[in-house]
């Protein structure tokens, strides 16, 4: 999918406005920050774990989408604009560990976009691929020796 530089920037300014919400302030007890894309109107909703409503981010290019692949690259386009926002995650002033998830409609999640922890980080699928297969190939060999 392509994004237009205007709708990243949309993107960019709510995640500005979600920093500016939790910075400098004492520390706040949240587990999730939810992304929930509503492709009807185009709208990605911004909501914390108690489903108290941050910010609503209008993405023209999100209108009328409907298929998984289209939630794949939302999910993609969410999760590159997070990682770009990591370091001033990391400052928040949210206990640790916290993360960003994608929901649907009825709030189930989706996808895990972004774990921000001190020592922990999530890996990213393409990492993860093809593991289970190693580490059976591993344990196998191991169990031979």
């Amino acid at each position: 999918m392509k994004i237009s530089n205007e709708s990243m920037s949309l993107i960019k300014q709510g995640l500005d406005r979600l920093v500016s919400r939790y910075s400098g302030m004492e520390d706040e007890v949240v587990t999730d920050i939810h992304f929930q894309p509503i492709f009807k109107s185009g709208e990605v909703v911004i909501f914390d774990d108690e489903d108290e409503e941050l910010d609503r981010i209008t993405v023209p290019e999100f209108q009328g989408l409907n298929s998984k692949t289209a939630l794949k690259e939302v999910e993609t386009i969410l999760r590159r604009c997070l990682e770009g926002y990591r370091k001033s995650f990391e400052q928040l002033s949210i206990m640790k560990p916290f993360s960003f998830v994608m929901i649907d409609l009825q709030k189930e999640t989706l996808s895990d976009l972004l774990l921000v922890d001190d020592d922990l980080v999530i890996a990213s699928e393409g990492l993860l691929k093809d593991l289970d297969e190693d580490l059976n190939d591993f344990l196998k060999h191991l169990l031979a020796d």
